[in-house]
C-alpha cells in the first residue's frame, strides 16, 4: 500500500510508522486516522511483522487532531460517515494503535512535541522511549474542550496530582522528557539523533525472542490490568498453555540444549 500522511517502511521483522505531516506538526487529520489504521492492520497482519515501531518527522511527534478540521459541534474527527464503524462506538482512538484487540507490541519513539491525543501513544505503547527534545503537554481545556481519554489514562500511569495538574494547566505547561522518565511515563531519553538507531536497538531484541511467547506475555499483561490478581493469575496461564502447543515452545530449550540461536517461526 502507498501513503500519503505516513510513511511505512519494514525491516528486519520491524514495521516502522512515521507520522508525515511536519508541516502541521504530525496533527491528525481524518485522512491520517484512517492511514494510521490501515497500517496498523497492514502490520499486524503481516506475518513477516513482529513488532511496530511509531515516531514522527520533523520537530513534533503528533499534537493530537487537527484543529482545522474539528467539525463545529467538537465531536471527533472521522473520515467515515459519523457512527457508520464499530470503531466510533468504541472510547475515541483517533491515531492509537487498536491495542486492544491487537497481539503484536508497539514501540513509540517520541521524537518531539507530543500533546492531546499524540500522548495516546505514550499511554497504549508497550515500550515508549524519547528524544532529550521531547516535551509533553495537554492542551484540551486551553482550547475549550474537555481533556477527556488522553488525562484518564495519564491517571492511571502517573501520580494523581501530576496528572491534575497537566490537565488543568493545559498548553501553559510542558513536561520534559527528564520528567517523564523520572515519572516512569518513558522507559529512557536519549540523544535526539540516536533515537530511531535505540529503537530499531530494541526492536531487535524484542524479536529476538519467540515472537508468539512475546505476543502472549503481551496479552496476558494487557488482559489482566483491571481484573483482580488471581483472575488475572488464572487469564495469563490460558495464555502460556496456548503457546506451549506451538513449534516454538519446542524450538526454544531445544535451541539452549544445542547450544545455538533459536530459529523462530512465529508458529
Amino acid at each position: 500500500m502507498s501513503y500519503d500522511t505516513i510513511k511505512y517502511e519494514v525491516d528486519s521483522h520491524t514495521a516502522t510508522i512515521t507520522l508525515n505531516r511536519p508541516d502541521a506538526l504530525n496533527a491528525l487529520s481524518p485522512h491520517m486516522i484512517t492511514e494510521l489504521r490501515a497500517a496498523y492492520d497492514q502490520a499486524e497482519g503481516d506475518d513477516d511483522v513482529w513488532l511496530m515501531i511509531v515516531t514522527g518527522s520533523g520537530r513534533a511527534f503528533c499534537t493530537g487532531a487537527d484543529v482545522k478540521e474539528i467539525p463545529d459541534d467538537g465531536r471527533v474527527i472521522y473520515e467515515r460517515p459519523y457512527l457508520s464503524t464499530y470503531d466510533q462506538w468504541e472510547a475515541p482512538q483517533e491515531g492509537t494503535p487498536p491495542f486492544r484487540r491487537m497481539a503484536k507490541p508497539v514501540l513509540a519513539a517520541i521524537n518531539g512535541i507530543c500533546c492531546g491525543a499524540g500522548l495516546d501513544w505514550v499511554t497504549t505503547g508497550d515500550i515508549v522511549i524519547a528524544s532529550e527534545r521531547a516535551t509533553f503537554f495537554d492542551p484540551h481545556v486551553s482550547i475549550g474542550l474537555v481533556a477527556a481519554r488522553e488525562m484518564v489514562r495519564l491517571a492511571r500511569a502517573l501520580p494523581r496530582s501530576v496528572a491534575l495538574r497537566m490537565a488543568l494547566m493545559g498548553k501553559h505547561e510542558r513536561m520534559s522528557a527528564e520528567r517523564a522518565y523520572e515519572l516512569g511515563m518513558i522507559t529512557e531519553v536519549l540523544e535526539h539523533d540516536q533515537l530511531l538507531q535505540r529503537a530499531h536497538e530494541i526492536a531487535d531484541i524484542v524479536n529476538s525472542n519467540a515472537p508468539l511467547a512475546v505476543r502472549g506475555t503481551r496479552l496476558a499483561i494487557h488482559k489482566t490490568l483491571d481484573l483482580p490478581l488471581l483472575e488475572g493469575e488464572i487469564l495469563a496461564e490460558t495464555f502460556r498453555e496456548r503457546v506451549v502447543r506451538t513449534e516454538d515452545a519446542l524450538e526454544g530449550p531445544r535451541a539452549f540444549v544445542e547450544k545455538r540461536k533459536p530459529n523462530w517461526q512465529a508458529r
